[in-house]
């Protein structure tokens, strides 16, 4: 099985069907993302859309956002998932890797990511794949709240 990590730039057909497909796996509450919204997330200049292929179909996928503070140039993972069908591949590390690749070369500062306590796979790879839990607390304001 080959599995291939590239940059998403083109929407199609093939790109909102393993987005439909993905995202009720990240979460249940995630909101379908139409062509148009894709097109919207893959032009943000902040953000790089990285997806990865299996035998060439598209089987994960993971956001790198980068910004600039003051106290430096910052990276986030965000919205990492991997098809059901495709886990314990090696495609969630590939994507990671390439992320973490991609804020080096950017000069990044630091790559941070969040995860529920409950995806205990997940928080192992993270951790295998050098991350180290932080002490902070995270806070959330909801504007539609």
């Amino acid at each position: 099985m080959a599995v291939t990590v590239e940059v998403l730039r083109v929407v199609d057909e093939e790109t909102v069907e393993a987005f439909e497909r993905l995202l009720p796996q990240l979460s249940q509450s995630a909101k379908r993302l139409d062509r148009a919204a894709l097109a919207q997330l893959v032009s943000a200049e902040s953000t790089t859309v990285l997806v990865a292929r299996s035998d060439g179909k598209l089987v994960g996928t993971l956001s790198l956002v980068m910004f600039p503070i003051p106290s430096g140039l910052r990276a986030r993972v965000e919205d990492v998932v991997v098809d059901d069908s495709a886990r314990g591949q090696g495609i969630g590390a590939a994507l990671i890797e390439e992320a973490k690749s991609r804020a080096t070369a950017a000069g990044a500062r630091t790559l941070d990511l969040t995860s529920r306590a409950s995806r205990t796979a997940a928080n192992r790879l993270y951790e295998r794949l050098g991350f180290q839990p932080r002490d902070s607390q995270v806070y959330r304001f909801s504007p539609t709240s």
